[in-house]
């Protein structure tokens, strides 16, 4: 007997039936994996928060000065920002800006940013700066948009270096009045709502203006004039302070090159016997304001912060992920593509949000122990084997870890580096105040505290003694162990191409 044939409305509903499967099973499926996403994050935050850790972005945004005692809204710093950000921090639409406004803290100590080679001096290197090699340079220039000013005959090279810097002077006079300001806090936009746009143009020209003031602190000690050379290295010393609150990774990486920036003319005027006591005690007393180890602590805490609203971002614009990836530009994303990302599920960005934030809570966070005034090495590996291990395999959810921390690890070698520079720099600075005493080198660290330092700074790597010696001549060697944690007998690392590698070797002034 031949079976009847089944109906069009049967098919029908088998077919609706399977699509409502269907249906159901992706429902579940987005239904789980966002409860699951939501519930190890809100269960992880929530067990930091019951340690003391915060994560809401007020924990780290600095508080509100006083416009008139505010150097970052003074007239000239105003304009290393003011034509993309106004007075209240709020950015300027790049239609609207004044293509004619003038940044008058653009400062450059070449033309087109093109140095010569080796035209600064290395203190780790012990290399002097040889003002020759700008003296030459600056007389080539004449021809060029961005001359500086030359004398018709060569003078010193001091004092032709001198002369074509001079063109920054009334911008250099300006910034010394204004950072005689008590506070500083430049106004940027911390409540926008993608934190990875937050503009910080002023950052570049601090630095700038930071390796004027070096090449100009140098040709003033060459030229025999030290305390115009002390003024402009405690201008620059100033400027490492005028972003200190700021609450971003960058600002304290570029304060950190900064003060590199400042030590060369401390380093030069020392080698050379140049400073005075009174300007010797009044350089210590100002690196002596210098603790990148709670700074560490706020910019690795602002970080994990801002990734948060970096997360809250993404969960409202999943599109926006491939951003993420690109060279720091936005990208215009394909309309596929931006329906895919529209249909992963926020279970997987609390996922990436977990997998970003825990490491740094855990391992990258207690690097710093500001109450023994350490920077373990030890912790940092650890902290970049946990990562590297976290991401050997690529998934759904470890796709923004891999792009956040792998450089965490780097970033708390310079601020390790950047306090032994600090601490290493005023205990030769006492040491130089004992030569001018005595009229030569102490046998030991000990001899110099409390009358030429009130407590010698330790190691920050270990924690030890710093490492001293005593040589011929008057000369010493003066080194902490360095990120390798070994002494390597006051060795500098030297990478292939002979660049100072700060992974290896030891740290020396």
């Amino acid at each position: 007997m031949n079976e009847k044939p089944k109906s069009p409305w049967r098919k029908t509903k088998c077919f609706f039936f399977g699509l409502a499967c269907l249906a159901g099973l992706i429902g579940l499926f987005y239904a789980e994996e966002d409860w699951r996403g939501w519930y190890a994050w809100h269960r992880f935050q929530h067990h930091w928060e019951a340690k003391g850790e915060r994560f809401d972005p007020a924990s780290v945004i600095p508080p509100a000065v006083p416009e008139e005692q505010n150097f970052a809204l003074t007239p000239i710093v105003f304009t290393s920002y003011g034509n993309m950000l106004t007075r209240e921090g709020k950015e300027i639409p790049p239609k609207d800006r004044d293509t004619n406004f003038v940044n008058r803290l653009k400062m450059a100590v070449a033309a087109n940013g093109k140095s010569p080679s080796n035209g600064i001096g290395n203190r780790q290197k012990s290399t002097l700066t040889d003002l020759k090699v700008w003296q030459q340079y600056y007389r080539a220039q004449t021809e060029t948009a961005d001359a500086f000013p030359v004398a018709l005959q060569p003078q010193s090279p001091a004092a032709d270096v001198l002369l074509a810097l001079s063109k920054y002077d009334s911008a250099i006079k300006e910034v010394r009045q204004a950072r005689q300001l008590p506070d500083s806090r430049f106004p940027l936009e911390y409540d926008k709502e993608d934190p990875w746009a937050i503009l910080l143009p002023h950052l570049a020209a601090l630095k700038g203006c930071s390796q004027v003031l070096q090449l100009r602190a140098i040709a003033e000690l060459q030229n025999g004039q030290s305390e115009q050379a002390l003024d402009d290295v405690m201008l620059i010393l100033r400027l490492t302070d005028s972003i200190r609150t700021e609450p971003f990774l960058i600002s304290h990486l570029v304060r950190i090159a900064i003060l590199q920036i400042a030590l060369q003319p401390v380093w030069e005027g020392l080698a050379r016997h140049q400073w005075s006591d009174a300007q010797l005690i009044e350089l210590e007393r100002e690196l002596a304001g210098l603790d990148f180890l709670p700074d560490y602590k706020l910019a690795m805490h602002s970080e994990l912060v801002f990734q948060g609203s970096m997360f809250d971002y993404l969960r409202r614009h999943p599109e926006q992920f491939p951003n993420m990836f690109s060279d720091g530009n936005s990208v215009k994303t394909p309309l596929l593509a931006r329906i895919i990302w529209r249909l992963i599920p926020s279970g997987w960005i609390y996922q990436n949000q977990l997998r970003c934030a825990r490491p740094m809570v855990e391992l990258y966070l207690p690097v710093a122990d500001v109450s023994q005034g350490i920077i373990s090495p030890a912790a940092a590996h650890r902290g970049d084997a946990r990562v590297e291990a976290d991401t050997k395999h690529r998934n759904p959810y470890n796709l923004a870890e891999k792009l956040f921390l792998p450089a965490l690890g780097n970033a708390a070698r310079k601020f390790a580096s950047g306090q032994s520079s600090a601490d290493l720099a005023r205990v030769a600075i006492a040491l130089e105040r004992y030569r001018l005493a005595h009229g030569t080198c102490p046998e030991s660290l000990d001899a110099l505290a409390p009358q030429f330092i009130a407590k010698l700074p330790h190691d920050v790597i270990n924690g030890q003694p710093l490492h001293y010696r005593p040589e011929p001549g008057g000369q010493f060697v003066l080194y902490s162990v360095g990120w390798n944690e070994k002494d390597d007998d006051g060795e500098v690392g030297l990478g292939k191409n002979g660049n100072v590698d700060i992974n290896n070797g030891d740290w020396v002034w």
